[in-house]
């Protein structure tokens, strides 16, 4: 999953155009009708919806945070890879206090510092505003710590083994010793702090684009 200047378990991917659906197949969910859901919610976050992305290593996450950020007319994306380490995958809470939902709840403009792959430390400091919806995208994002400070927690529902086969294919077998040890990490996390049980929302990948159904954790 390591790369020049990206995560090593995350590759930026161009999205999908969605089509429209053949008669007989599926209706794909419209990203523009949850953009409208997700701007007129109550704030979160200070000012701000905060919104989490989560799931499987491997799962889409980027792709559709980036296709809703689209539909949401721009609004900004954090990739939580850019608050992880080598040494600690999901020891990243702290950081996101102080660096990011800290300010964001104050009404004033986050500086958080990406972590750099490749020379093994953290880069410079880039911002982040308090738009009216914020993406939170990243395995970990609906954790328990956050939760209290989401307006709406989205779960990308693809099977643990599928996902991570997917980013195996995509890293290719030279990041095979990263992935045992990065799925090692994740089974642990999910154990002792799983998402999807508390998801408003479950987000499915299908031909035409993608499908929405309540997740297990209702609507908040």
């Amino acid at each position: 999953m390591a790369r020049a200047a990206a995560s090593p378990y995350r590759r930026r991917t161009l999205v999908p155009v969605i089509r429209p659906a053949p008669a007989s197949g599926p209706a794909p969910g419209s990203l523009a009708a949850l953009a409208r859901e997700l701007s007129a919610l109550p704030p979160s976050c200070g000012p701000v919806r905060l919104v989490a992305v989560d799931g499987h290593a491997g799962a889409g996450k980027t792709t559709f945070a980036a296709r809703l950020a689209e539909a949401l007319g721009g609004a900004p994306v954090l990739h939580l890879d850019d608050l992880a380490t080598h040494t600690e995958p999901f020891a990243w809470t702290g950081r996101l206090r102080e660096q990011v939902t800290g300010p964001l709840s104050r009404g004033e403009t986050a500086h958080y510092a990406p972590y750099d792959w490749n020379r093994r430390r953290f880069g410079p400091s880039r911002p982040l505003r308090p738009a009216p919806v914020v993406l939170l995208e990243g395995v970990g994002a609906g954790r328990r710590a956050l939760r209290p400070l989401l307006a709406r927690l989205l779960w990308m529902d693809l099977p643990r083994a599928r996902s991570w086969a997917r980013g195996r294919h995509r890293d290719g077998p030279g990041l095979g010793g990263f992935w045992d040890g990065w799925e090692e990490a994740e089974r642990a996390h999910f154990t002792d702090d799983p998402s999807r049980p508390h998801a408003d929302l479950l987000v499915r990948q299908c031909p035409q684009g993608y499908q929405f159904t309540p997740g297990p954790g209702g609507t908040r």
